[in-house]
């Protein structure tokens, strides 16, 4: 048991290598390092209920193992895998590309590492070569394959941010297809190896710098869009601008209080989105920002304001708010401070 741990060794050191390069590239390094290694033993844990899941959907199929292989185990092993990204996108937890690719690839870091094992048991008369050109590629393509679910999988909530569960699917058919493709290929090493070692970090490095430019955009717009609202609800201009339209239409509907409510979500969710985005730049920038009193408060007051209004009320409001995924991660990171 010693020795196979001792030849895991070498297989784990490159991929956690791997996983602090994507770290260290991140601009804004929102994911701290005690959840990144509780999403590497969730994919401990993934791994393991999918080798009894693999087992009982296996002998409940009458298909050849080969097949099994390449066109139902990527299935059920990413959404597996899948699902500690999906209660940290639900919860508001992620909201970057960057930061769902690296956990996406701390949790198939993790899967790998089970998986590689259980692989050495079974095969004990494996050269050290052999080792690691297969269970390099296989911890980097299941990490790839994960962080490729949480980058799509953020990028759909970002556009529907209160959709339902089927907007992953695109996500999970994707890591799926690409770890179909893998194991298929495995039937030529060489070329699986050169796919994950090649093509994954080139990919990431698209994605790290097609999102960071995104981001900033988003950072500059919103913040003009957020200083635009603020300035039309202090003078008093709200109800002659094309938003003022639909606010005038929930007259017929709610009461005074409630739209007094209404108006005070829009101004206080404004003012905590300005607060949000200035704490990523100076994230960026390399300075940790502690939240002042009166941000606490406003937090406290938003809370208010909306189990006041109840969820009839805020679903009349979203329109108003015409929030992205990304705006109610925001306000999930002013949270976590």
């Amino acid at each position: 048991m010693l020795l196979q741990l001792l030849k895991l060794l070498p297989l784990l050191l490159p991929v956690l290598a791997f996983l602090g390069v994507l770290v260290y590239f991140d601009s804004f390094k929102l994911l701290r390092g005690r959840l990144l290694v509780a999403l590497i033993f969730l994919g401990i844990a993934s791994a393991l209920a999918s080798y009894y899941a693999n087992t009982a959907i296996y002998n409940a199929m009458d298909v050849e193992f080969v097949v099994y292989s390449r066109f139902v185990a990527p299935w059920v092993e990413e959404s597996l895998k899948a699902l500690p990204l999906v209660y940290l996108l639900r919860s508001r937890k992620l909201g970057l590309p960057i930061d769902a690719a690296i956990a996406g690839f701390a949790v198939g870091a993790g899967f790998a590492l089970l998986e590689n094992g259980f692989y050495l048991h079974m095969r004990p008369d494996l050269s050290a070569i052999a080792i690691i050109l297969r269970g390099f590629s296989t911890a980097v393509m299941h990490g790839g394959t994960t962080a490729v679910f949480g980058m799509v999988a953020v990028a759909l909530a970002d556009r529907s941010p209160h959709g339902g569960a089927w907007l992953l699917l695109p996500a999970l058919a994707a890591a799926a297809v690409l770890h179909g493709t893998y194991n298929l290929l495995l039937a030529w090493p060489a070329l699986a190896v050169a796919l994950v070692l090649v093509v994954l970090p080139l990919v990431f490095r698209w994605v790290f710098k097609a999102s960071e430019q995104h981001l900033r955009e988003w950072l500059e717009s919103g913040l003009d869009a957020n200083a635009e609202l603020l300035r039309m609800i202090n003078r008093g201009e709200l109800l002659s601008s094309p938003l003022g339209r639909h606010f005038t239409l929930l007259r017929a509907h709610f009461e005074g209080e409630a739209l007094a409510d209404m108006l005070c979500v829009l101004r206080v969710h404004a003012e905590l989105s300005m607060r949000a985005k200035g704490l990523l730049v100076m994230k960026e920038m390399g300075m940790e920002v502690e939240l002042d009193e009166e941000t606490l408060s406003r937090m406290q007051e938003l809370q208010m304001l909306e189990n006041s209004l109840g969820p009839t009320g805020m679903l009349a409001i979203r329109p108003l708010l015409a929030v992205t995924g990304k705006d109610l991660w925001q306000l999930q990171l002013l949270a976590a401070k």
